[in-house]
């Protein structure tokens, strides 16, 4: 894309002459910046979670069917992973930060509607719309931090809290979700959100820019990568639920292959793609999203194994079983937020992405030493610090190579598809590994059902830790072997 094709979207400044070093944001700023950031991710992803614990008391203030009741994990999902291309596609041509803006609005008034919601039609309807806001605004997010934060050290450390919020976010919507489930109310699930997107709003002002496209928005692209992945993530959770013999599942996952390869299609040949080639033309960059892919697919299944083996076999309240995920959440956040980007300062990416792997790989292979009788805590405590500290290194890593290279304009369709990633591969993992565990707990019927149901779920966890060995492969044979990023000299500011 041409130079005349891109504009600044911040206000016009003075031009720094070729070689001159501009001024960096200050310190303080960029902290300002990167609490807005990671506060928004953290409210988007926990949304994923959080209503989990409250799906009884929904059901019993609603009359809601078991039917109807999967539909309020689903709506979601479907509207945030068919709309997360399309929301960081918005954002590289109208502007990250006014888009970041519209979606936070769009999701404050969705966990309003959800609240105050008086039927489970409502309540469905609401999370439709929290989809939609989380879609627009979670890719934006994450170019908004590229275009905000300097290239090096100062960039992975951003990154690093920003992926440590990606798998933070998914525990603290369990922990948060059990709590206000069980001292407030359901509908506390849905207004929490509003407190924590109002302040983000007001710090929004602190966010740089960027530069964005002029181009034309490419309403096929957009809705053949909308419907095509929506049917996609219908599909898979309907398969979960009803098997891949049931004709509403096949026609679902017939109809996402032909719009997603309708996708590919037009995108060769658009002039103006909504997933420009360049963006995937990396290997590196490639592989990165297939390792999210692969990374979120075991994630997702494991804690909807644990949940259940803690609530059903052990017997455990939600908030209890909340705060068993504590150190998950302690070891992605140190890994993330701290020794991963300091690794990338010292060794090569597929080094630390590979190490991090290794490590999730024991740590679910000592989760599933689960059984019935034993006390759980003693295996699940230390075996999730274990498996949230390699995790930790895996998303700083990728997250970073993700968006690196990138050009300005495209960084929000980058960031919209590590996203989607994720998303879809959560999807994918949940259903396979659901559906693979009810076939070894229905082969130890009849019998005792609590050895049985932690049977299926402790196969589940080899399974998911099996998909972690398969993201090691992909990560040895795509991603490069890049030098480490060192501190950049002091002597003088620098420039992304």
């Amino acid at each position: 894309m041409s130079t005349q094709d891109r504009t600044e979207a911040a206000p016009p400044g003075p031009v720094t002459p070729p070689g001159a070093a501009a001024s960096a944001p200050s310190g303080e700023r960029l902290g300002l910046a990167l609490a807005v950031i990671a506060a928004a991710q953290l409210m988007l992803v926990l949304d994923n979670t959080i209503v989990a614990v409250a799906l009884p008391s929904m059901q019993s203030a609603l009359g809601l069917s078991d039917a109807r009741l999967g539909w309020i994990v689903t709506a979601y999902a479907l509207a945030f992973g068919g709309l997360l291309l399309a929301g960081g596609r918005a954002g590289d041509l109208f502007g990250r930060r006014r888009v970041f803006r519209a979606g936070l609005v769009i999701f404050t008034l969705a966990s309003l509607f959800g609240g105050l919601a008086g039927s489970g039609e409502a309540l469905i309807a609401a999370r439709v719309l929290q989809g939609v806001g989380a879609a627009i605004a979670a890719p934006t997010a994450l170019s908004l931090l590229a275009s905000t934060f300097p290239v090096g050290p100062a960039r992975n450390k951003a990154l690093g809290v920003y992926g440590a919020m990606g798998g933070l976010g998914s525990v603290v919507g369990l922990l948060l979700g059990g709590a206000l489930t069980e001292y407030l109310s359901w509908r506390w699930v849905m207004y929490i959100n509003i407190p924590i997107a109002v302040a983000v709003l007001i710090g929004t002002g602190v966010l740089k820019e960027g530069e964005r496209d002029r181009g034309k928005v490419d309403v096929p692209g957009a809705l053949t990568a909308t419907f095509g992945f929506g049917s996609l993530v219908y599909g898979i959770n309907r398969a979960g639920e009803k098997g891949l013999d049931d004709g509403t599942t096949l026609i679902a996952l017939a109809v996402a292959v032909v719009l997603i390869a309708a996708f590919v299609v037009i995108q060769r040949a658009s002039r103006a793609p909504m997933l420009p080639g360049s963006v995937l033309a990396d290997r590196s960059r490639a592989g990165a999203n297939a390792v999210m892919f692969l990374v979120g697919a075991g994630m997702f299944a494991t804690f909807y194994f644990l949940t259940l083996y803690m609530q059903i076999v052990k017997g455990y309240e939600p908030m209890i079983t909340g705060l068993a995920y504590l150190p998950f959440a302690i070891g992605i956040g140190f890994a993330a937020g701290g020794v991963g980007p300091q690794l990338l300062a010292k060794v090569p990416e597929r080094s630390v992405i590979a190490t991090g792997l290794v490590i999730g790989v024991a740590g679910m292979v000592w989760l599933s030493f689960l059984a019935p009788g034993q006390n759980a805590f003693a295996v699940l405590l230390p075996a999730q610090l274990v498996c949230g500290f390699g995790l930790g290194l895996v998303f700083v890593t990728v997250t970073v190579i993700s968006v690196r290279g990138v050009s300005p304009e495209d960084t929000g369709i980058a960031a919209g598809l590590i996203n989607t990633s994720q998303q879809i591969g959560g999807a994918v993992g949940l259903a396979v590994l659901a559906a693979t565990a009810s076939v070894i707990t229905d082969r130890n019927l009849p019998g005792d059902r609590a050895e049985a149901l932690t049977a299926g779920y402790a196969y589940g966890l080899l399974i998911g830790g099996g998909i972690y060995l398969i993201a090691l492969i992909v990560t040895l044979s795509t991603i490069r072997t890049t030098a480490p990023h060192p501190q950049p000299p002091t002597d003088g500011p620098t420039r992304p």
